[in-house]
């Protein structure tokens, strides 16, 4: 041992130059690359456990093979792609809105004699002349067709006029409500409202009453299974006619359902039952600011 030692203690200490200093730092990066390499080739071989994270298998990575393979086939004779030329993006359409050209916003031409001082009798003939004649023709034609079906005709009672019908439309039996139709022609001093009677007659109002007619029952049938409002058809037109005609609206308009309530038997009246009404006929209105009517129709179902 000591004889090892002082080999040692009399050996030359050798010192390197600075450029075997450098060689020797370059040999030993290359080999731990060398080595570090060789391992990661080592870990590629061997197969990884299936993670335990998740179960669900991860998607597939795409294939470029194919598109490779048809971009080559495309470029022939060794042309290369020309590359995509940016654009900038289509600019939103603004929306155009046009200009109101209606008239002005009121009454119109055809209701030029209608003034602020004109009283409520003349407003209402203005939309109702037509139609009280319409009634007036009607009425008569359908008692003259009931009287044709007796051999032994009753005797006929008076055509309506056009006078008698007005005062059977404007009778305002909604403010004193009476039990029976009768009671208002009664003379028993706790229910007595003399002007009932100094209007209409009790047997007048109910002859009318029971005759009332709207349209020619004896009209061609295909209207009757066309159309599920054939009885009221004209007496409808003719309000929309006199609404379009008379009033000149203003350019904020609105169309909203509206439900007018109904019990009888009819095919299009409907069943709402969350609504207050809940049978009821519906309507499509189309209304201006004024909450005026300028436009309606009846919903008579889906097929119609």
């Amino acid at each position: 041992m000591q004889r090892e030692f002082s080999c040692v203690k009399h050996a030359r200490v050798r010192l390197l130059s600075q450029n075997q200093i450098r060689e020797v730092v370059m040999d030993s990066d290359s080999d731990e690359d060398k080595s570090y390499t060789s391992q990661e080739s080592e870990d590629e071989e061997q197969p990884r456990p299936p993670s335990r994270r998740s179960s669900v298998s991860e998607p597939p990575s795409p294939d470029y093979s194919n598109s490779s393979d048809d971009e080559d086939d495309g470029n022939v004779g060794g042309q290369q792609p020309q590359p995509c030329q940016w654009t900038l993006p289509p600019k939103h359409r603004r929306r155009v809105v046009h200009t109101f050209i209606g008239a002005p916003k009121g009454k119109s031409s055809e209701a030029a004699h209608i003034t602020p001082e004109s009283n409520p009798r003349s407003i209402l003939l203005l939309f109702f002349a037509e139609i009280i004649t319409l009634l007036v023709v009607e009425m008569n034609r359908y008692y003259h067709h009931f009287l044709d079906n007796f051999d032994d005709r009753p005797s006929p009672q008076l055509e309506v006029t056009e006078a008698e019908m007005f005062a059977f439309l404007t009778l305002q039996m909604g403010h004193t409500v009476q039990d029976r139709l009768e009671d208002y022609w009664t003379k028993m001093e706790q229910f007595c409202t003399p002007f009932y009677g100094q209007t209409m007659g009790r047997a007048r109002y109910c002859h009318i009453l029971r005759f009332l007619h709207f349209t020619d029952n004896n009209r061609n049938g295909a209207d009757r299974t066309d159309d599920r409002l054939w009885k009221i058809r004209d007496l409808f037109e003719i309000i929309r006619a006199n609404f379009l005609k008379f009033y000149n609206p203003s350019k904020h308009l609105a169309v909203d359902e509206v439900i007018v309530k109904f019990k009888g038997r009819v095919l299009f009246k409907q069943y709402i039952p969350k609504k207050r009404k809940c049978f009821s006929i519906k309507m499509f209105k189309l209304c201006d600011s004024t909450r005026y009517t300028y436009d309606m129709n009846v919903y008579l179902g889906k097929d119609r």
